[in-house]
């Protein structure tokens, strides 16, 4: 599958979007948290795809793998 997550400084500040549109993909996780199906999210945007979500969501899953947390102190 291609990388379908890619950052381009000229494209919405640098932060990771989808396929090179300005759809960061914070915002489509904001959609889904919100309580937004894959299906409602299509409709609003018709030109993301279901592999669109799918590669947001493996994406953010990768990003949370971490080996340890540390607290910091202020």
């Amino acid at each position: 599958m291609p990388n379908l997550i890619t950052v381009d400084p000229a494209i919405c500040h640098g932060k990771p979007c989808v396929r090179g549109l300005r759809y960061p993909v914070e915002n489509v996780l904001e959609w889904l948290a919100s309580g937004m199906t894959t299906e409602q999210i299509l409709e609003d945007y018709p030109d993301l795809n279901k592999e669109d979500i799918l590669a947001v969501l493996s994406y953010a899953a990768r990003l949370s793998h971490v080996k340890r947390f540390e607290r910091l102190v202020a």
